[in-house]
């Protein structure tokens, strides 16, 4: 449905060139690949900073990437006309993390949700367009009687619930969900969640769902993926991934996940990494986890290690020299 192949994103710093030099290279995303399957959820995890946002434009085409390609349906969005690009990006829609900086505070819900539709406008006659609109805002959980309300008039999960209306307005194939329930409160995360696994139920969708919440991403994720300083370190099925993690960074993020059950705390112990993820400008050679892995040898810091299956596990890919089997 959707993949990703060799994907990298690199900026020119906007400081100082370096000792009079250049500007530094910030390598925000170094190399990845992905795939989504049709009707599944792809959960991707890591860290403030690890480049997920990043890799959320490219999947979307709002930015180029240095090199790569992303592929949705067997097309490649980045040799598309112009023409054929917009109509493409009707089947890829984005829930965005803040449910009020991303909503026009002038606008009327109603105007918010029908305003995909007024710009491709050849999708829909317009006479439909504030029938389809208020449908949506009844599916997501809202009261179509409040369709004149503007979204200060809401609270944050009824904004969240606007905006992913909003999102399925121009009936999409993909949602790309940019940590869309982090600025909500625990209870109301339950409920956006689950709005979200009924609606890829009634429209067959498929989630990208960005996360930093690991234990949110274990309800709502098929497959996961870890992401560290630019780069997918561990990719497998969910149920593998959290019950048996085989790269160091992946257990030490799963073991940092608080565990409801207190006949079970403290019988695997909390993994705490030592210092702070090295700088995208000057990613060290070799793993980028090496610096911080209580497993690191000579050659983590020779050679960057290519994502393989570990010993008799195909179900997932893990860049790491010394996997956990």
């Amino acid at each position: 449905m959707l993949e990703a192949r060799g994907l990298v994103k690199h900026y020119r710093s906007g400081g100082l060139p370096l000792g009079g030099g250049r500007r530094a290279t910030v390598r925000a995303v170094d190399g990845v690949d992905l795939t989504l399957r049709r009707g599944s959820t792809l959960g991707l995890v890591g860290e403030s900073g690890c480049g997920k946002s990043t890799l959320t434009r490219l999947l979307m085409a709002l930015d180029r990437p240095t090199s790569g390609t992303v592929l949705v349906e067997g097309r490649d969005l980045l040799t598309l006309p112009s023409a054929e690009l917009r109509r493409r990006r009707r089947d890829i829609q984005l829930v965005m993390q803040d449910p009020y900086t991303s909503l026009d505070p002038r606008m009327t819900a109603l105007e918010i949700v029908r305003e995909p539709l007024d710009i491709h406008r050849d999708l829909m006659p317009k006479k439909e367009r504030a029938s389809w609109a208020h449908e949506l805002l009844h599916m997501v959980g809202l009261d179509p009687g409040h369709a004149h309300r503007h979204p200060h008039q809401f609270s944050g999960g009824q904004r969240q619930r606007l905006g992913i209306a909003r999102a399925l307005a121009l009936r999409p194939k993909i949602l790309v969900c940019d940590e869309p329930v982090s600025a909500l409160d625990v209870s109301v995360q339950a409920q956006v969640i689950n709005l979200f696994k009924e609606l890829q139920r009634e429209f067959g969708l498929s989630y990208v769902f960005i996360a930093h919440d690991l234990a949110v991403v274990r309800h709502v994720a098929d497959e996961v993926a870890v992401m560290y300083l630019g780069r997918i370190v561990e990719h497998g099925d969910r149920d593998t991934v959290y019950s048996r993690p085989a790269h160091p960074y992946t257990r030490a993020l799963l073991s940092a996940v608080p565990d409801p059950d207190p006949r079970s705390r403290g019988a695997t112990g909390r993994i705490v990494l030592q210092g702070d993820p090295p700088s995208p400008t000057r990613p060290p050679a070799g793993c980028a986890f090496h610096t911080r892995c209580w497993k690191s040898q000579d050659l983590c810091g020779a050679e960057r290690p290519v994502p393989t299956a570990p010993a008799a596990d195909g179900r997932r890919q893990v860049a790491c020299h010394f996997p956990e089997n």
